[in-house]
């Protein structure tokens, strides 16, 4: 099958099927957003929801997380993966956010990337969910599906995985198509045992082919 009609059948089917794809995380405004992407890094969707409330509840906003103790953020967090580092990152963060921001997190990819904790796939997430503009995080899930899709070849990066699948998908789909792609490695295209009698894409999958010929 060529890449380009494999791209065309991949993104047709997540239109008609998931249009609203969205991300799992609970957030209440940027700030909260970009917290919650810090957590999850290396540590589920469903275990950040399960912490974020109480943190929110305390520290709601960059000013009064900014004056919390590492410490203090560190208790409301322990039981996420890395509590250690995220603790310390957390309260960098928003120590630059009152800082060079006024307390605002800033909009622009390589602004973001200029706070402790944040780098490419975390900006690229604020940019697509925070600020509904064209961008393509690359996470484990979305790494691993993308190349076992097919819709990536030889890809040994991140960056270059991204850069294959922006080079593919159109600008007004490329935020959207992130979440389902991770949505599908979450729930169908998981890591060890694919679930490819349940995967409406299989069809046109490169690796459910191969398990075929």
């Amino acid at each position: 099958m060529r890449l380009e009609e494999r791209y065309d059948k991949v993104l047709a089917w997540f239109r008609e099927r998931m249009p609203l794809a969205d991300t799992e995380l609970q957030y209440n405004d940027p700030f909260q957003l970009l917290v919650a992407v810090i957590l999850s890094a290396q540590c589920t969707d469903k275990r950040v929801n399960m912490v974020t409330p109480a943190l929110f509840e305390q520290f709601p906003d960059a000013e009064s997380m900014s004056k919390a103790s590492v410490e203090e953020i560190f208790e409301l967090i322990k039981s996420i993966s890395y509590p250690n580092n995220k603790s310390k990152h957390l309260s960098a963060m928003a120590k630059k956010l009152i800082e060079d921001f006024n307390g605002i997190v800033p909009d622009d990819f390589e602004l973001l990337q200029t706070l402790p904790g944040v780098g490419r796939k975390t900006a690229n997430v604020m940019e697509a969910v925070a600020f509904k503009r064209p961008a393509m995080p690359v996470d484990t899930h979305v790494f691993r599906v993308a190349d076992r899709i097919g819709l990536v070849t030889g890809a040994k990066t991140p960056l270059e995985t991204e850069k294959q699948l922006v080079a593919h998908i159109p600008a007004e789909w490329l935020s959207t198509a992130h979440h389902w792609l991770i949505l599908h490695g979450r729930y169908v295209c998981v890591a060890r045992k694919p679930k490819c009698e349940e995967c409406g894409i299989a069809e046109w999958c490169r690796y459910h082919q191969k398990k075929l010929s």
